[in-house]
């Protein structure tokens, strides 16, 4: 048989080339989602803006060498904190459960993207996502006032533990329970952690007892860690990183073991 009788060759594509046609895809699906739009940028702007501007919640926030503390400055780092929430557990806890139970995980694992490729491919869209939150909240919080202080590389690391913990609870979640009850389960621990885990109520309002126990959770830890660099211009929070990091072992770990793809 002569050279070239069948153009192109076929064959699979590279797996590099699979997963960034596939995270461009849940990408796409993420953006024209509009409850996931609602989920993942409306409301953390929104609630930026409406806290910033109108005094519903005390803060004490500390003045500044050379200026008077700003209320922004206590909450934009919280509101960053609830989009890397909003996306890598919420978000995808929801979108993954509906995949699980309408056959598309089942299909996909059966394609020639490796399973792991797909999870990466999710991970990737979740990344690509939260830069986009960070940048327009931040656009924002900057537009109210905020003056951000500390070193960057400390803040992408906590917002990359973050996102673990978060990715890793909440694929947990939509491998092990049914849709329905994963989005019950995914926007009612939504609602809780926004108010109990240090995102626009500061710690110090809560009982010592129970503030001990808040301070472990992994939204307590991420908005306190991005506090404690952007606001008060601190190196890496050690102790909030180690928190993250032990739910992201824990939450990808058991992900890993427990995840059912049908």
């Amino acid at each position: 048989m002569s050279s070239g009788t069948f153009t192109p060759r076929p064959g699979a594509a590279p797996v590099s080339r699979m997963i960034l046609a596939q995270t461009a895809l849940e990408t796409r699906m993420l953006l024209r989602n509009g409850e996931q739009l609602l989920l993942t940028v409306i409301i953390p702007a929104l609630l930026l803006v409406l806290f910033s501007t109108v005094d519903i919640v005390t803060v004490t926030v500390p003045v500044r060498e050379g200026g008077a503390g700003r209320s922004v400055d206590f909450l934009a780092p919280g509101i960053l904190a609830l989009a890397v929430m909003s996306t890598a557990f919420t978000g995808q806890a929801i979108a993954t459960g509906f995949d699980r139970r309408y056959g598309v995980l089942k299909r996909l694992g059966a394609s020639p993207l490796p399973r792991w490729a797909l999870l990466a491919a999710k991970t990737l869209s979740v990344l690509v996502t939260e830069v986009l939150q960070v940048a327009l909240l931040s656009v924002i919080a900057l537009g109210l006032g905020w003056s951000p202080r500390g070193n960057p590389l400390a803040v992408a690391a906590l917002l990359l533990l973050g996102t673990a913990a978060f990715s890793g609870l909440g694929l947990l979640l939509a491998g092990t329970l049914k849709a329905e009850v994963t989005l019950a389960a995914a926007n009612l621990v939504f609602l809780l952690l926004l108010v109990g885990g240090g995102v626009i109520v500061p710690m110090e309002k809560f009982p010592d007892a129970v503030r001990s126990v808040l301070e472990l959770l992994p939204i307590s830890a991420l908005s306190d860690g991005l506090r404690e660099v952007l606001q008060h211009g601190a190196a890496l929070p050690w102790g909030d990183a180690a928190v993250l990091a032990v739910w992201a072992a824990l939450g990808l770990g058991a992900a890993a073991k427990f995840f059912r793809w049908e």
